[in-house]
Parts: structure tokens; C-alpha cells; sequence
């Protein structure tokens, strides 16, 4: 493949979804959809206690309902291999609540399952089972928990705590300075397609129908938690309604699903109710965050510190290294990062759409924004004055970094030149504007991936593997990829994944599907392609007999001879006559070379709002964003990833907020009624736009991953916006009306 965007016939083409037609005739199936025969349904009951043991469990008027055929609890689950703790390794493997003993630590954890003939009847039976429990004290107060705080062995990818120069110097040497302390509340994901799992059992041989970001991952992790080989588990996930990181670990239900069906020896499906999703699988934890910034008098930062408390379970450390992009994201010679864990007695918090540089750009850059209010510089200078040529902790190179021109596009494209600096200085009517700006950025990673490309007789592909679509579009640009790399037109091209009986890939989350599969595409239609290219150059009855495989290119399906076009002949001619197909796999890893380097994607956005002085009602009329995320792989699915996680980083500034009763540890509002996101009304126009340079030195395609960099800086720029605005400084998310009265 060319590294010129000028010869590529089909990567970055705004090519519609491949199943798309499939998605929009209900044809696509779901992990909760399969047709599975006699299959039964799972109910799981949920403790109604923070902290405690089960007293005692009454199941008998359960068991005595119509339909009933389990009702499986602690009492009556078989042993698993370490008390099922054998498989914890995050990110797939969790600490699971697995019906092994009586201990309670946290209100809705699973304590029963039970199982019926229908759902109704599983529902109704599960409202049935009485629990008497010994309470114990439970921790559900952040800033009680905060006092005793512990340092975990690693945040997530990065350590825990970064320094580099001498912050106390730096800090000292410092003329202007922002102290501040920020802070976002727990937050739940709530994808369209709710958690699901079926499990199904035939011999010693388990399938499991998952919705899921990581079939791989499932497969290692239940096979590990109930002591079977793993070639006795298959875990199939063709589409994914959502996932956004919840789906990236293998949680309670997907296990007792299994323990259920081999109990019954019957298929059961489990798909947690809305209120479900509130708990048991995790969510966005809780951070406080204290930031220090110390510049010279014309914003040259001297020092920086991040000092980051979030909260997780009391069973399971969870980080969110929201202090990783003030390790990278400026330059500045002096800096202290630092994160910490407070225990609460709620399930254990997981990976949130951008985890960690969500929340972490929004409290750097609300502090950039003051900084520059407190040194007089505008907020896009003040970023530009201390642009980092290197990544600022490590002093690694960046493999290719573009943010500069992303300032300048976006801000010409929003008019940022005739912004009034002044707070409260802009007006339309009695409504107040502000105009206000961040950065967003995201790291680029990849993984170990492998592919197959088979060559067919009619001269189509079939390209494969184990990989996730989680609605991004895998399907669509990795069919592009195929179809580019073997000189085929995309219709004849057809790519699988979701099925752990086809070559591994990894998680599908850090946005690294496309770094990671990709190139493992691209190298298995390459491998194919020159099988193909060998053939015909030493097949007799082939016009191309004789020429250097070199000398011979593949258009549309067609072997054309470089220095001879009439000398040709299509590939499935070729194929045919052999009598079989042509088979080829391929593997991508990242180059070990590339730890010398440093990898990030980069954006800047601008915001507008509109609010009312009286009421404290906040407008969004419009966002304009230009990203620098290496080679787009199809500007359609590109576009509408961007959006979507801007739209998400307005959710975050806004709406969201799980909150959570410290009586009881009981979420209030665990539903769509009561947990706030944006509708169509609450977004104005968003306005995005890509440098799109591919970024080679990072892999081969030059593409970076999307799916997260877009929420990112967006509550950021909406906060400084409103502060533009209204001149009062919200440090405190979500930003709702009462903090603006």
C-alpha cells in the first residue's frame, strides 16, 4: 500500500457501513437474539445492604413458582477454583461476586440467581426470594474515605506517580499561580444494548453468546474462573449495542450464566434490567483532583502538579489516571503527578469512554484557562507558549504531533479573533455568551493482533478476526483495508470477527482496534496477495508467465502486468484452476522500537454557549473541533465517532451524575428517567474537521484510534465557556443550575 493519501483508492473514502443494511432491517443479531434451543431465563437478585453477611436466604417460595427451575445461591453454587478468584486480571479478568460465600460489600451486588422457564416467570420468582442479612458499617462518604487513601502498585497503562525536574524549584521560581481543586461524580454507562449473556453447554463444551468487547478475553477469563481448558470455550459476538468500556471486562453475570446452564443443563440467558447496569459492571469513579500551576509572568509554565484521589471498591483496586495528561500535554520542566485510591463500599468503577484523560483534561485544562485569565494571555497563546516538542515527562519524541495546526484551523473556522476576552462582555439580548476552548488528546496503542485472508474461487475475500464492532465501523475499515490491500473492489470483500475461533485480537477499547487490527489485516491480505502474484507468474496457461512478482500489480480484481497492460488476467481465472483457495495469515505487533517514541492523538475545541442570567439555563449553539489523528481510515465512520464523543464530553460537563444515597449505597437515579443525557435538543451544531496525516511511524497504516480522543477537553471548553459567560468558575461537575444562581 502506498504511503501517498493521493494513490489510495478506498481507505479514507466515506464508504457507508458494510452492515449497515443489516443494523437498519433488524437483521444484525445481538448477544441476547441468538435462537437458542430450550433456552431458559436468568434473573439475577441483588443484596439491598452496603456491608454485611447473608443472615439467611428463603428461597422456597421462589422454587415453588410456576416455571421455576433454579434458584442458585450461595448455599447451593458449586466450588470454584479459588473461590472464583482465579481469573483476576484486569482488564478482563475482575474480581467477580460468584455465590461463593455470604459476604456483602456493596448494595446491589449479585447474591441469587434465578432461573426459569421465561423471563416473566424468572422475575416475578426472583421478586420472591427473601434475604435477612447481618448489616455491617459501611464506607459510602468520599471524604471520609479520602483520609485514609492508599497509593495503588500502578494506574491502569502508567505508573501510579510520575515526577521529573524539581517541582519545589520550579514552584518557587514561579510569578503567577493557579491552585485549585476539582472534581467529577460517578458516572454509569448506559449503551442502547444493555449487559447479555447466554450460556450453552453441550458435553464438557461451552458456548457463550456475549455482548461483549473482548471475546478473547471472555474465553481466558471464564475458562480460568470455572477450571476448564480453554479450547472448551467458544464466545461469539457478532455486534456489540455499546460498550464504551463496560463491556471490557467479563462481570458477574456472563459466569453465573454458565454456572446456571450447567445446573440446569439447559441453556439460560441473563440480560440485565436498566437498573442493573447501575453497580454490578462497573462506571466512571469519582475523582477529586488538586492542581497547582506556577508560569512566569507571560504563562511559561515553571511547575505543575496533579494530585488525583479517586474512589473504588473494597474488594478490587480500580485507578483513574486522570494525572496522565499533565504528564505529556505541556511543556514544563518541572512536574509531580500523583494518584490515589479511596474504598467505598460500592462495586468496583471501570473503564469510562476516554478513562482517566476524560476527566483529567477537564481539570488541566479549566486550570489552563485560569491560568490564563491570571497572566493576562489568551487561552490559545497561553497553550502555544508552552507547546510540548516533546512529551513532557518522559522526553520522548512524539511519532508525529500536529496540534499547532489544529489550534489554527479550529479557531480561524470558529472566529475565536473577535472573542472579547472580558467576562460577561458578550451579549445577545439579555443572554449572555461565552466563548471558550481546550485541548483534547488521547494516547495511541495498539496490541498483538493476528488476521486470515482467503482468496475464493470467484475471486472474492473473506478476511478475518477475532476482533469486536462495537458500532465504531471495524467491520467497514477493516473491509476497506482488505479490499485496498489486494486491489479489490469493497464488494468483494467480506470481513468477520466476533468469534473466538478466529484468529486473536485484542480488547476493543484504549482506541486501539484499528492500530491493532488493521495492520494484522494488511499483513495477511499482503501475505495472500503475493501467494497470488506467485502463482500466476509461474503458471504456464497465465498471461503473466515468467515476470517478477514486482512487475505485476492487482486492480479491481485483475493481475495487470506493470510495463504491459495487456498482459492481464483476473484472479478468480487464477484461483480456479489451482482447484482450491488461497489461504494466508498475518500477525501485527508493535514495534519494540516504538517505546523510544511517544504516541498521542490531538484535537482542540472550541465552544459557544448561550446562558440565561435569570434562570442559569445553559445553551450549547455550536462546537467546532479539528483533530490531528493520523490517517482516517473512512471520513464517514471518523466523523460520526467525533461527534459522538463530543457529544458525550457535553453529557459529561452537564448532565451526568449517578448518585448514590449515603444511607443506604443504593443509586437513586439507576435509570434513563433520572440519569441525565443529552437529547437531540441539547446539541447545536458540531462543526469537525481532521488534519488527517498519516502518522507512519506509529504502524503502517499511519491510523491512530478515535473512538475515545473525542470526549475529551470538550467539559473542559464548555466550562470555560460558561466562566467566559457568567465570570463564575465552576470547578465542580456536572455544572447545573444551581451552581450557576
Amino acid at each position: 500500500m502506498s504511503d501517498d493519501r493521493g494513490d489510495l483508492a478506498v481507505i479514507g473514502r466515506p464508504l457507508d457501513r458494510t452492515d449497515g443494511r443489516l443494523k437498519a432491517t433488524g437483521a444484525a443479531r445481538y448477544a441476547a437474539e441468538f435462537a437458542v434451543p430450550r433456552v431458559c431465563h436468568g434473573v439475577m437478585v441483588q443484596s439491598t445492604i452496603a456491608s454485611g453477611r447473608i443472615a439467611r436466604i428463603e428461597a422456597a417460595d421462589a422454587e415453588a413458582m410456576p416455571g421455576v427451575m433454579l434458584v442458585l445461591t450461595h448455599r447451593n453454587a458449586p466450588a470454584l477454583p479459588q473461590g472464583g478468584r482465579a481469573a483476576i486480571n484486569p482488564p478482563s479478568g475482575r474480581a467477580m461476586s460468584l455465590l461463593q460465600d455470604d459476604l456483602v460489600q456493596y448494595n446491589g451486588q449479585p447474591i441469587a440467581v434465578v432461573v426459569a422457564d421465561t423471563l416473566e416467570r424468572a422475575t416475578a420468582a426472583a421478586s420472591r426470594v427473601r434475604v435477612a442479612y447481618t448489616p455491617q458499617p459501611a464506607v459510602l462518604d468520599f471524604d471520609q474515605a479520602k483520609a485514609s487513601a492508599h497509593a495503588p502498585p500502578t494506574a491502569g497503562q502508567v505508573p501510579t506517580d510520575v515526577r521529573w525536574g524539581d517541582y519545589d524549584a520550579g514552584n518557587a521560581q514561579g510569578e503567577v499561580r493557579v491552585d485549585a481543586v476539582y472534581t467529577t461524580p460517578m458516572e454509569h454507562h448506559n449503551p442502547m444494548e444493555p449487559h447479555a449473556t447466554i450460556a450453552a453447554w453441550e458435553g464438557d463444551q461451552l458456548l457463550l453468546y456475549d455482548a461483549t468487547q473482548y471475546v478473547s478475553g471472555v474465553r481466558q477469563t471464564v475458562a480460568k474462573t470455572l477450571g476448564i481448558p480453554l479450547e472448551k470455550v467458544r464466545v461469539v459476538c457478532p455486534f456489540v449495542g455499546g460498550g464504551f468500556g463496560c463491556k471490557g471486562s467479563v462481570w458477574s453475570h456472563v459466569v453465573l450464566a454458565a454456572m446456571c446452564a450447567r445446573k440446569v443443563q439447559q441453556p439460560v440467558k441473563i440480560v440485565l434490567a436498566r437498573p442493573q447496569m447501575f453497580g454490578p459492571v462497573g462506571g466512571r469513579p469519582q475523582t477529586q483532583q488538586h492542581i497547582v500551576l506556577t508560569a512566569k509572568r507571560d504563562g511559561t509554565l515553571t511547575a505543575i502538579r496533579h494530585d488525583v484521589v479517586s474512589h473504588t471498591s473494597q474488594f478490587e483496586d480500580f485507578t483513574e489516571a486522570a494525572a496522565s495528561p499533565s504528564r505529556m500535554l505541556y511543556a514544563c520542566a518541572n512536574g509531580s503527578t500523583t494518584h490515589r485510591l479511596a474504598k467505598l463500599n460500592v462495586g468496583t468503577p471501570t473503564f469510562q469512554r476516554a478513562p482517566g484523560l476524560a476527566t483529567g483534561t477537564y481539570a488541566l485544562e479549566v486550570a489552563m484557562d485560569e491560568l490564563a485569565y491570571a497572566a493576562g494571555v489568551d487561552p490559545v497563546e497561553l497553550r502555544l507558549r508552552n507547546y510540548a516538542e516533546k512529551e513532557t515527562s518522559s522526553g520522548k519524541p512524539f511519532t508525529l504531533k500536529r496540534l499547532r495546526d489544529c489550534y489554527r484551523d479550529a479557531a480561524r473556522r470558529f472566529g475565536w479573533e473577535r472573542r472579547n476576552a472580558a467576562v460577561r462582555s458578550m451579549r445577545d439580548g439579555g443572554t449572555l455568551i461565552g466563548w471558550g476552548m481546550a485541548t483534547a488528546t488521547y494516547p495511541a496503542h495498539s496490541q498483538p493482533a493476528s488476521a486470515l485472508a482467503t482468496l475464493l474461487s470467484d475471486g472474492s475475500a473473506l478476511v478475518q478476526s477475532g476482533s469486536q464492532d462495537l458500532g465504531t465501523g471495524t467491520y467497514t475499515i477493516m473491509t476497506q483495508i482488505a479490499a485496498e490491500t489486494l486491489g479489490l473492489p469493497v464488494e468483494r470483500v467480506r470481513f468477520e470477527l466476533g468469534d473466538t475461533s478466529l484468529p486473536a485480537a485484542p480488547v476493543s477499547g484504549g482506541s486501539m482496534t484499528a492500530a491493532s487490527v488493521g495492520p494484522a489485516v494488511q499483513a495477511a491480505c499482503n501475505a495472500v496477495r503475493g501467494k497470488l502474484v506467485a502463482l500466476a507468474v509461474k503458471d504456464e496457461r497465465s498471461p503473466l508467465k515468467g515476470l517478477a512478482p514486482e512487475q505485476v500489480r492487482i486492480d479491481g480484481g485483475v493481475l495487470i502486468a506493470v510495463s504491459d497492460p495487456a498482459r492481464k488476467e483476473e484472479a478468480a481465472a487464477i484461483i480456479a484452476r489451482r482447484g482450491q483457495p488461497l489461504v494466508a495469515s498475518g500477525d501485527a505487533a508493535p514495534d519494540p522500537e516504538h517505546e523510544r517514541n511517544a504516541s498521542h492523538s490531538f484535537g482542540a475545541v472550541f465552544v459557544e454557549v448561550r446562558v440565561d442570567p435569570d434562570l442559569g439555563e445553559i445553551r450549547v449553539p455550536r462546537i467546532v473541533a479539528t483533530y490531528d489523528v493520523g490517517r482516517r481510515l473512512n471520513a464517514k465512520t471518523a466523523l460520526s465517532q467525533l461527534q459522538g464523543g463530543i457529544v458525550w464530553g457535553v453529557s459529561l460537563a452537564l448532565h451526568e451524575h449517578s448518585v448514590l444515597d449515603q444511607r443506604t449505597g443504593r443509586f437513586v437515579n439507576a435509570n434513563l428517567a433520572e440519569y441525565h443525557v443529552p437529547v437531540n435538543a441539547d446539541i447545536g451544531r458540531l462543526d469537525v474537521t481532521f488534519i488527517d496525516e498519516p502518522d507512519l511511524r506509529f504502524n503502517p497504516l499511519g491510523a491512530r484510534g478515535i473512538g475515545e480522543i473525542g470526549i475529551t477537553g470538550v467539559p473542559a471548553a464548555l466550562c470555560n465557556a460558561v466562566y467566559h459567560a457568567t465570570g463564575r468558575r465552576i470547578r465542580e461537575l456536572p455544572i447545573t443550575l444551581d451552581k450557576l444562581l
